[in-house]
């Protein structure tokens, strides 16, 4: 479990330009963003999201409550998450004792461990990069297709890039 912070802003990463060629680039100063979180299992790619206002415990809490209605079977669940100060509060320690939710918190300035890591950057990939947006209905609406749309499409893709395949150095 992880939340991102995408913003409107193009995100230049790489592109082919001729020799001698230049490529004017359109961009955005904005600075309008979409607060996503998420969780993934990695068994069957089932992705569970949510774009709230901000990013809180209280709306740490209530995702909780969006995973237990999405594994209503499920006698405990399991949640993998980082070290921020929301995540770490007695408020989610509590909400996920009540809930039956054990939280394993990954080693302090850890990303690379977080599998919804990958899904961000697949996110970015799809929506964000080198892509002009003209106004923040606009990439809302990108950022919600991604989630509502284009991830149930892509799931067979993402086995590859997205797992929990680790090698110890």
């Amino acid at each position: 479990m992880d939340s991102a912070h995408p913003t409107m802003a193009t995100k230049v990463v790489c592109g082919w330009i001729r020799k001698g060629k230049d490529k004017p680039l359109v961009k955005t100063g904005a600075k309008t963003r979409v607060n996503v979180m998420g969780a993934i299992e990695l068994s069957t790619m089932k992705v569970v999201s949510a774009r709230p206002e901000q990013v809180n415990s209280e709306t740490t809490v209530a995702f909780f409550e969006q995973l237990k209605t999405a594994y209503p079977y499920a006698q405990k669940i399991h949640i993998i998450l980082d070290n921020s100060g929301y995540h770490c509060s007695q408020r989610v320690k509590d909400a996920a004792l009540e809930k039956a939710i054990v939280l394993h918190y990954l080693p302090p300035y850890s990303p690379n461990l977080n599998p919804i890591e990958r899904l961000w950057k697949v996110m970015n990939e799809r929506v964000r990069n080198n892509r002009f947006f003209s106004s923040a209905k606009e990439f809302r609406a990108a950022i919600a297709e991604f989630f509502d749309s284009t991830l149930a499409k892509i799931a067979p893709f993402l086995r590859g890039r997205i797992n929990d395949n680790f090698q110890t150095i």
